[in-house]
This record gives C-alpha cells, sequence and structure tokens, in this order.
C-alpha cells in the first residue's frame, strides 16, 4: 500500500515528514521482525521505549516509522507518522492496511474472566458443523487456514497488527465467521490491540478476581472487558444471567442482548441437568422450543460454555433446537481444559483453572465426583495478581484434601514466597499441605500420596509449553509430564 493511501482520513495520526509515494510491505511492532519496506511502530512500553529502536528499524529497512515523537531531523528516505497515541493510532493503520478485515468476516468475540477458551472453541464447533465454515483464535489454539493448530503467536491476544493480519488471512481463505477470545488486555486502551476490530457478536462468561496488576481495580478490569459490548455497532451481545455483573455487560451495549444460565430463566437455558465423570445430559431450552441435549464435557461450568456458544450461533445462523442439540452432542474439549490422563487405579486430570472463580467450578465438581480422596496441585503466577493467591488457597483448602503448591511461572519473583502467599489462605496447620517449587517433584509428590478411588487434579498450566521463571522459560507439557511420571510411579 502507498504511503498516500495509508495516511488518507486517519483518525489518531498523521503523516508529518518523508515523501506519501513510496510502497509500505509490511506493519510490525517489533524491530526484529522489519524488512524492507515495512512500517514499524515504535511503541512506549512499562520497560522498554519503542523509540529507542528506530535507529535499527531503519537500517533494517523499514520504509516508515509510527512514532509519538519526531526526530529533530527526520530522515527523508522514510515517512513519519505521528499520534499522540501510538498504540491507538498502531490499531487504526493496522486495520487500514490489511483491508479492514474485520468487515469481510463475522466476528464474535467471546470475554470473561474464566471459560473464554473453551467457549470460543465450542462456538467454534459448532460453527464449522451447522454452517460450514468458521477460524478461531485462542489461548491454547488458532485455525486460520484448513488445519487447526497450537497458537502460534504466544499471546490470548496479540498486537494489533497480528490480530488484523490474521483476521484477513481467515477472511481470504474463505471463513464467513472468526471468533476470538478477547482479552481484558486486548480490549484495554492501554494496548488498544482490538480497538478496531468489528465485532458482530459479544459473549460474556463471568467476571472473577484477575488481572488487577494490569488494570489496577476491578471496576476497570470490568469496564475494559465490557468495551467489547461498547464496540457492537450492528451486532447483539450474550450474557451469562447467572454472573452479578451480567447486566452490567447488557447495559453497555445498544443492541440486542440474549441471555443464557443454568440457574435463572434466561432465552436458553439447561433444565433437568443431569452431570458425571464423562459429560452431562439436560434439557435445552430456547426460544424456539425444548431439545434433550447430551455434552460430552464434564462439569456444570462447560454446560454454561455450551449455552453460551448455543445462543451466538442459533441466533447467527437460524439453525433448529434439533440440529444444535446434535451438534452439541459432538463437542471436543480443549487439549488442556478437563483433560483426563488416567482413569485407573486413582484419576489424573490436566486443567486450565488458575482463579478464584475457575478453582470454585472445578473443585466442587471434582469434590462430588471423587470417591476418594481429592488432591490438588497448583501454584500462581509471579508478576501478576497477587491479592488472588490466598484466595486460592482458600478454596482448596475448602475442597481438597491434599494441597501441593508448586510453581506456574513465578517469573522474577522468589517461587517460595508465592507458595506462602497462596499457603496463607489456608488454615493453620492445616494437615497435607506441601510446598514443592519444582512442579515435576510436586506432581511426583502428589502420585505418591494417591491411592484407589482418589483424584489428582493439575491445576493452572494446562495446554501451556513452558513454565517462566527468572531465568527464562523452560519448555513444559503438563499432559505428558503427567504421563511420564505415572510409568515411573507404576
Amino acid at each position: 500500500m502507498r504511503v498516500a493511501a495509508l495516511a488518507e482520513g486517519l483518525k489518531h495520526s498523521s503523516l508529518e515528514a518523508g515523501g506519501p509515494d513510496r510502497q509500505i510491505t509490511d506493519i510490525t511492532n517489533d524491530s526484529r521482525r522489519v524488512t524492507k519496506g515495512a512500517l514499524y511502530a515504535a511503541l512506549p512500553g512499562l520497560h522498554v521505549d519503542g523509540h529507542r529502536f528506530i535507529p535499527d528499524a531503519i537500517d533494517s529497512g523499514a520504509g516508515a516509522i509510527l512514532c509519538e515523537r519526531l526526530p529533530r531531523t527526520p530522515r527523508q528516505d522514510v515517512s513519519w507518522f505521528v499520534a499522540p497515541d501510538a498504540r491507538m493510532a498502531l490499531s487504526e493503520l493496522s486495520d487500514r492496511f490489511f483491508g479492514y478485515p474485520s468487515r469481510d468476516i463475522e466476528v464474535v468475540g467471546v470475554t470473561g474472566t474464566d471459560g473464554k477458551t473453551s467457549t470460543v472453541y465450542f462456538i467454534h464447533q459448532l460453527l464449522l458443523a451447522i454452517a460450514g465454515s468458521s477460524s478461531f483464535l485462542s489461548t491454547a489454539a488458532m485455525q486460520v487456514g484448513a488445519a487447526e493448530e497450537a497458537n502460534a503467536l504466544h499471546q490470548s491476544t496479540p498486537e494489533a497488527p497480528e490480530v488484523h493480519r490474521t483476521l484477513r488471512t481467515m477472511a481470504d481463505h474463505g471463513s464467513r465467521y472468526a471468533v476470538l477470545e478477547s482479552t481484558s488486555h486486548g480490549l484495554s486502551h492501554k494496548t488498544c490491540r482490538l480497538a478496531h476490530v468489528h465485532y458482530r457478536v459479544g459473549v460474556f462468561t463471568n467476571l472473577s478476581h484477575e488481572h488487577l496488576e494490569f488494570h489496577g481495580t476491578f471496576e476497570r478490569y470490568r469496564s475494559d472487558k465490557a468495551n467489547l459490548f461498547r464496540s457492537l455497532e450492528s451486532g447483539f451481545g450474550v450474557v451469562n444471567r447467572d454472573d452479578e455483573n451480567a447486566g452490567y455487560f447488557a447495559e453497555a451495549t445498544r443492541g440486542e442482548v440474549i441471555g443464557y444460565s443454568v440457574e435463572r430463566d434466561a432465552e436458553y437455558r439447561a433444565r433437568d441437568i443431569e452431570l458425571d465423570a464423562t459429560g452431562s445430559r439436560f434439557t435445552l431450552v430456547t426460544p424456539s422450543g425444548t431439545a434433550a441435549c447430551s455434552l460430552p464435557i464434564p462439569g456444570v461450568f462447560n454446560v454454561s460454555n455450551a449455552l453460551a456458544a448455543a445462543a451466538a450461533v442459533q441466533r447467527l445462523t437460524g439453525c433448529t433446537n434439533e440440529r444444535l442439540a446434535d451438534a452439541i452432542a459432538n463437542l471436543r474439549s480443549v487439549r488442556g481444559r478437563m483433560t483426563v490422563v488416567q482413569g485407573e487405579p486413582f484419576s489424573v486430570v490436566v486443567d486450565y483453572a488458575h482463579t478464584p472463580g475457575s478453582f470454585e467450578n472445578v473443585l466442587p465438581f471434582f469434590r462430588r465426583q471423587c470417591a476418594g480422596k481429592l488432591i490438588v496441585v497448583f501454584g500462581s503466577a509471579g508478576d501478576r495478581d497477587v491479592a488472588k493467591r490466598p484466595l486460592q488457597g482458600a478454596i482448596a483448602d475448602r475442597y481438597a484434601d491434599a494441597i501441593v503448591l508448586a510453581d506456574e511461572d513465578p517469573r522474577s519473583e522468589e517461587p517460595m514466597a508465592i507458595l506462602r502467599e497462596i499457603a496463607s489462605g489456608c488454615r493453620a496447620g492445616r494437615p497435607g499441605l506441601h510446598l514443592i517449587p519444582d512442579r515435576r517433584e510436586a506432581i511426583r509428590r502428589a502420585f505418591s500420596l494417591a491411592s484407589a478411588g482418589d483424584t489428582v487434579l493439575l491445576l493452572g498450566k494446562g495446554h501451556e509449553t513452558t513454565i517462566i521463571g527468572s531465568a527464562g522459560e523452560i519448555p513444559w507439557d503438563e499432559i505428558e509430564v503427567a504421563r511420564a511420571e505415572l510409568r515411573d510411579y507404576q
């Protein structure tokens, strides 16, 4: 795209120096990924200011620079875009450069504290089964073309250039729908990663304590998530009526709002729910009637996620209840979400639960299903929300017979200090509490405590492929580690 076309009618930046005639070949905020003719966006960061790398970007062949501070003598062989907020400007430029991709594909955004990844995956599968066309991007995985693959972007919500590049690829592959996990970070005006995505549908799952190290307050966290609903121009919202914040999200949009619930009256309900370790059976109630449903994924929270997906998909496609029930019966879970590694003599389950809200869903369910002891392994992320740590400990203390605290991603924090903060939420002198930072050793200890009929839950890592410590990342696959330790145990 020519600079002149890119610069025309911009609201958040302007072309201040350099010629308008050169061609821009790409757009990135990573100076290491600059190629000849690319536009480099110099973003201010918490630790590093992207303006420092402008010379490196130019040396690598950048044809244009987006910045908040123009150099005293800007080079005239480079085009210079200047903005008061480079992140918002990058979002606008990315949307334009990739040809406004979210207007060529119907985008479904899913936000909330827990259940986002599973709900995204459920919506995607239902759309594939019923409409024959869908792409998706979530924390755990993505499908841009024909094949599903692990999320290679290393962020639940990547920076704006990658968001719009991915949407353009989805649209060009012929997908009618794109389902995006829309995180509070991505929706926040601090990052503007999703600021110029045109959403057709917004889905709200639930809200609990998380990410206050970034948002500052719960109120700001909730407001940032609600930006998804504020952005709905001509679409509709889907909200979880079982969450006390549902009204806040419903009021954030002028569009139609549909409710779902496993407990209350709503347009989409699950009635007569029967749960066991293999899944659930329930009566699906929709505005057009009822249908008998079977979901092959355990947990009432997954019934809730399936209802969210059903509401969004039926409203989008107009499918019958019977067609919807058939598709729900074939849903698959995300790898690392309620993944059963072993069923006998004791059960081992890997799940991504890492917030107080998700603990309140997962632990009571397994407490009811477990014939013997419930043993849980988990930690809490370093350099992240510290207030949730004792809350995690208190919930585990209430439901688990044995608790093994271990590293999640300690980052720059001292691992044992994190575990002590979690343990502070447990009863003083609680029996069966073990603090073992080394996660493999912690899993080994949990297995040594287990007998026939017990259940061991490995929480917090799920699909993730690394553990991040002060020395950097080490490879990690919770499911494969569990399998290896079980072989050694047996």
